[in-house]
């Protein structure tokens, strides 16, 4: 199962971390992996490379982990807040979708 936890603190989405795999297909064939990794490079790259919100990224790839944690503040904050509430969403409908392969949580 993947599961997915966007931090929150004071109603701010200060960052998220996804782990672990689907299990729902074969490796390279997972449409909820897929869509995951989609929506986490969507956002990682919105975040960084478009509004330049300088948040640190870690992947671990031995526990199939990674995390992005957002800077105290943000010179784009209602962007950055905007993509991170739309990824929410979005994983929040395949949660839906698939609900014994991917957990979304606000931790």
């Amino acid at each position: 199962m993947t599961t997915v936890e966007f931090f929150n603190q004071d109603g701010r989405i200060t960052g998220f971390s996804v782990s672990g795999h689907s299990g729902y297909g074969e490796e390279g064939g997972d449409v909820v992996c897929a869509a995951v990794s989609t929506a986490v490079t969507f956002a990682e790259a919105t975040i960084n490379d478009v509004l330049g919100a300088q948040a640190k990224t870690k992947v671990n790839e031995q526990e199939a982990r990674i995390t992005l944690k957002l800077p105290a503040s943000c010179e784009e904050e209602d962007a950055v807040q905007a993509v991170l509430t739309g990824m929410m969403l979005t994983l929040s409908s395949l949660r839906d979708d698939y609900p014994d392969y991917i957990e979304v949580m606000e931790v």
